[in-house]
């Protein structure tokens, strides 16, 4: 029967390039165009389901959107192209080449358009609908435009790389010519590449150690540290249309340097007559991580065994992802993440209320479970991975031979969650607790929507009461605070023990009780206490008001030197059995028996500071009200009108933005203005901690540059001082967690990196399933050998341990 809704059919319009078209893949699990069933695409919406007979989440998006039209797309791999793929595995995606490849070069696709109305159930076929004009250029719009797999992987490669201040104001010696000899080697040592060319003085030195191998002793950096000529530039990196590495050690950042080639020719260098003959840092770092494997070999020479099936499938690296799988691998194996995001996912699919599950942390959570948890991706890679599969037994029934997964792509994941991010919407490496503490930040963002259910917050696992106790060493008398946190983190001490054959630094060991021991001690601190009225010394000590379901520590083992955190290999010992043991020794109970509190802090006065009279010209002389003009500054660092205007904007809705400053607020400035959040951010990408951020940025009134100089000063100074204890919340109305002791943690997970700092390198996770250590790195899921998991976990930067 022919359908009767064609002329609504025609009416519908081709995708804009600002739609994201979801022909790859369903939007809610990983069921892809490769399989047998295919994706439907809503010629609506341009939303992707898939249309297997137990999810069928295209026919739920029917249902809930009305949409009544689809195209259904299935994809099949040319015989010529298979050829080629089984002479050369496919090249992965890199920032050099950038290019929507063209799928009818590789592809036989078969479409089929369908009406939904007329079979609500399945759809029905509409034969030779796509001999209208209209719907021909509507299919072909939905067939030619950038999958929206693509567009966010296109999206993130493109870092922006800016001008600063540095490379604008560029002061240059009159050096003259450089001859060629001396380009040749670095001037303090004989390195003749990774040579960075200061753009100041023409001084030539080797950059630091890079990946893959690249040598450098660091002598261009200590360059800078002897003269302060903030910018140099790569040689090998140079290309004739004036392409380069251009580096400031005073940003810490590849930045642009619009003249350059002006800047060059200074020492006589033509940049038209320069080949590139080096990769870039971001080159380098590309193949590093899609090329770098922990050992897949066991200590007997075999390689280590995949293993397939539920919970074992592996993430496919998008680039610099490993941080983001090591963590999800490392979540979806508590039982809290997989009933909330696995079991309840059909409920969710039936009433979510956004859209677009490409547009809903719930979803896209709920898709990974699906991913990670069923199996029905979990096969050795020749197979099509959108095809399902469901071994029995995954452990005993491994794959016959040592072929690996291909893994599924959490590509619509990472679009969402790091969207906004500066950081983490990018295809940079990052840092896995970083990663870790803002994805639990954002689901429970993300779970007020649904606070009928706070029962199942699994995040909840992670949380816990830390109890500060302040006394003066005077009068006696105390205060308490309890903060509610999800991680511990321990600074490990870093004693250095000799040298090994390659001349690498060997430390002490150090054990994890002892660190723990560390960290709930007491100190003296300097004090002005509110009792005695007069500067005291006081002692501060934390204990643990609660202990959580799941106890994460994160371990700091680096050093802040030339400007950059080192990661440091300093092993860790843990327990017999991996087991940690707290008791009543370890517990805080707040307030005793005999004990006084303090009083409060007198308030500071209620006056206003002095501002900045430029800056407050120019915000009034845009229109702004003075009273808004004084809270921006307020909470910019008073100094600097274009941040105060841009916080002007992103709050002008807030209800109390026109009544006056309180005392609090002004009481804020004293010591320092309150750090706006874009400058504690900057430290805490350093590797500081938030409260060590605050703490330097207060101290420098707002310096960043001198914040860090007195944060390499005060390397013990963990910015949780008596004046945090006094200015802090007040305990909390529910401390999370449990009291309940002996609370005995044992070992689940750790979370191993290699590299020179944490935002590089590669990330893997170790993690016991039934009694049996494996090892999730990317999309390789393999059976870790015993030695390796002892070794690997001395040096874990993340360890995650299941209360028992």
């Amino acid at each position: 029967m022919a359908c009767t809704h064609l002329d609504a059919l025609t009416r519908l319009q081709p995708p804009r390039l600002s739609n994201s078209v979801h022909r790859e893949e369903c939007t809610q699990c990983f069921d892809n165009q490769d399989g047998p069933f295919g994706v439907d695409v809503c010629l609506s919406c341009f939303n992707g389901g898939c249309l297997d007979p137990e999810r069928h989440h295209f026919h739920t998006h029917v249902r809930k959107s009305g949409h009544p039209f689809s195209l259904n797309v299935k994809r099949k791999l040319k015989p010529s192209a298979q050829r080629s793929e089984d002479e050369e595995p496919p090249a992965k995606m890199t920032k050099l080449a950038i290019v929507e490849e063209r799928e009818e070069d590789k592809y036989d696709h078969a479409t089929v358009i369908k009406c939904w109305r007329c079979d609500p159930e399945k759809g029905s076929e509409i034969p030779d609908a796509a001999a209208n004009p209209k719907i021909k250029s509507l299919v072909e719009g939905v067939m030619q435009a950038m999958s929206s797999a693509r567009q966010s992987e296109v999206k993130a490669w493109e870092e922006e790389i800016t001008a600063c201040e540095h490379t604008l104001t560029l002061e240059q010696f009159a050096i003259g010519h450089i001859p060629a000899s001396g380009l040749a080697h670095c001037n303090a040592c004989d390195l003749k590449e990774n040579l960075w060319l200061c753009m100041t003085c023409g001084s030539l030195g080797c950059g630091r150690q890079q990946f893959g191998g690249v040598g450098g002793n660091g002598h261009g950096l200590a360059h800078f540290d002897a003269t302060h000529h903030p910018v140099s530039v790569k040689l090998g990196t140079i290309t004739p249309e004036g392409n380069a590495d251009v580096y400031c050690y005073v940003c810490n950042d590849s930045k642009q340097d619009p003249e350059f080639a002006t800047h060059l020719s200074t020492f006589g260098i033509n940049v038209q007559t320069l080949k590139k003959t080096e990769k870039s840092m971001t080159e380098l770092q590309i193949e590093h991580n899609l090329t770098y494997d922990f050992s897949l070999v066991g200590d007997d020479g075999k390689a280590l065994e995949p293993v397939f099936g539920p919970g074992l499938t592996g993430l496919a690296n998008l680039g610099n992802s490993c941080y983001m799988a090591s963590v999800l691998q490392t979540v979806f194996s508590l039982p809290k993440f997989q009933t909330r995001y696995g079991s309840l996912s059909r409920e969710h699919n039936a009433s979510c209320s956004i859209a677009l599950p490409a547009d809903c942390v719930e979803c896209q959570m709920h898709k990974v479970a699906d991913g990670l948890l069923s199996g029905r991706y979990s096969h050795p890679a020749p197979y099509a991975s959108g095809t399902p599969s469901h071994p029995s037994d995954p452990l005993q029934h491994p794959s016959p031979t040592p072929v690996f997964q291909q893994g599924i792509k959490p590509t619509s994941f990472k679009a969402l969650i790091g969207k906004g991010h500066p950081e983490f919407s990018t295809m940079k490496q990052q840092d896995s607790e970083e990663f870790f503490t803002y994805l639990v930040t954002t689901l429970r963002r993300d779970m007020h929507k649904y606070q009928d259910r706070p029962d199942q917050d699994p995040t909840a696992i992670f949380s816990y009461g830390m109890e500060q106790r302040l006394q003066c060493g005077d009068c006696r008398k105390v205060r308490y605070r309890v903060d509610n946190m999800d991680v511990v983190s321990l600074i490990v001490p870093a004693t250095e023990k000799g040298k090994n054959e390659d001349g690498k630094t060997i430390y002490e060991d150090v054990l994890l009780t002892q660190s723990l021991e560390s960290l709930l001690g007491s100190e003296a601190l300097e004090y002005a206490c509110p009792s005695c009225q007069k500067a005291v010394i006081a002692v501060k000590q934390a204990k643990f008001a609660s202990f959580p379901d799941v106890l994460v520590v994160h371990t700091k083992k680096y050093q802040t030197t030339t400007w950059v955190p080192t990661k440091l290999d300093i092993p860790l010992i843990l327990p017999t059995d991996d087991e940690v043991v707290f008791t009543e020794n370890h517990l805080g109970l707040g307030l005793k028996p005999g004990e006084e509190v303090l009083p409060d802090d007198a308030p500071a006065a209620a006056t206003l500071p002095q501002f900045n009279e430029a800056a407050m010209g120019q915000l009034e002389g845009m229109g702004f009200p003075t009273i808004r003009c004084q809270k921006a500054l307020l909470a910019t660092g008073n100094s600097d009108a274009e941040a105060a205007m841009e916080w002007l904007f992103s709050h002008m809705d807030d209800p109390d933005i026109d009544e006056p400053i309180q005392a609090a607020q002004s009481a804020a400035t004293v010591g320092g203005p309150e750090p706006s959040p874009d400058q504690i951010a900057m430290l805490s990408d350093m590797g500081f901690t938030v409260a060590q951020a605050r703490k330097a940025l207060r101290e420098t009134s707002g310096d960043a540059e001198r914040a860090v100089e007195w944060l390499f000063n005060h390397p013990d100074d963990t910015g949780e001082d008596a004046a945090a204890l006094t200015a802090g919340p007040a305990a909390p109305a529910a401390i999370p967690g449990s009291k309940a002791i002996p609370a005995r943690f044992k070992l689940k997970a750790f979370i191993s990196h290699k590299g020179l700092s944490v935002h590089s390198g590669h990330y893997v996770a170790h993690i016991r399933v039934n009694g049996q250590w494996l090892l999730f790195n990317d999309e390789k899921v393999v059976k870790a050998d015993d030695e390796s998991v002892k070794e690997l976990k001395k040096l874990a930067y993340l360890y995650f341990f299941e209360r028992v």
